[in-house]
């Protein structure tokens, strides 16, 4: 079990520490990252897994003292169903909110992860579903859609929302106010830090990078492998770039 990990914040909303929760994915597909986000007395989860490690989850849960009563939001950063898994569950367990782009509203609603992509074919549409656990009584209408800059302290989370397509048209990432950014799919950590390894719009997800350039990010907590410095991803990003 993984144990939380202090993240210094400048403002007076929130003093968080982050756990980070990695749960298997099927046939040996390696993992998929969950981030439960403590603030003072309540919780955050970001994405919540597949459906098939939901006992996992729900252990790693209790033992962080996130309980019915104090998770007060759940973060989706796309709508792929090693993600999503549990949202449905997890929002009727403890009475909470679930929050999502709205451009991936179908892929939770309709139990489609193809829904707003541009590949995909009709083998994978029927057997990623079954494969991942994601069947009819997990599929959910999410409770609140945020996009680009929407500020998450209402929630005692000093963070705001970046939409960062590229992986799928409603990927986001959450910026905290120290530097942490919870990327989703839009960047991985498999051998070494790099942009997502599927893509449905490599394009669009180049200038999803650029964007972040620009911004003031220390860690990369990632939807697959370990946390890394955005300063090693740019340096290995541009090498790869070079001509």
């Amino acid at each position: 079990m993984d144990i939380f990990k202090s993240k210094r914040m400048p403002t007076s909303v929130m003093s968080a520490e982050i756990k980070i929760i990695r749960l298997a994915l099927p046939f040996r597909l390696g993992s998929v990252n969950c981030y439960l986000v403590r603030t003072n007395a309540s919780h955050v989860l970001i994405d919540t897994g597949s459906s098939t490690k939901r006992s996992e989850l729900e252990k790693e849960l209790e033992d962080a003292g996130c309980n019915p009563g104090n998770l007060k939001l759940i973060i989706v950063t796309h709508g792929d169903f090693d993600h999503t898994g549990n949202c449905a569950y997890l929002r009727e367990k403890f009475g909470t909110t679930v929050a999502m782009h709205h451009d991936d509203k179908g892929m939770a609603e309709r139990g489609d992860m193809f829904w707003n992509r541009r590949k995909g074919n009709i083998f994978l549409k029927k057997m990623v579903p079954v494969l991942s656990g994601f069947g009819k009584k997990e599929r959910f209408k999410p409770d609140l859609f945020i996009d680009e800059g929407y500020d998450l302290s209402e929630f005692g989370f000093d963070a705001r929302i970046l939409h960062l397509p590229g992986h799928s048209n409603g990927s986001i990432g959450i910026l905290t106010a120290d530097g942490a950014l919870f990327c989703g799919d839009l960047l991985e950590n498999r051998d070494r830090p790099g942009l997502g390894s599927i893509m449905d719009d490599p394009d669009t997800a180049k200038i999803s990078v650029e964007k972040l350039k620009d911004m003031r990010i220390e860690t990369i907590y990632p939807g697959h492998g370990k946390p890394f410095l955005m300063k090693e991803f740019l340096k290995g990003y541009s090498q790869r770039a070079e001509p």
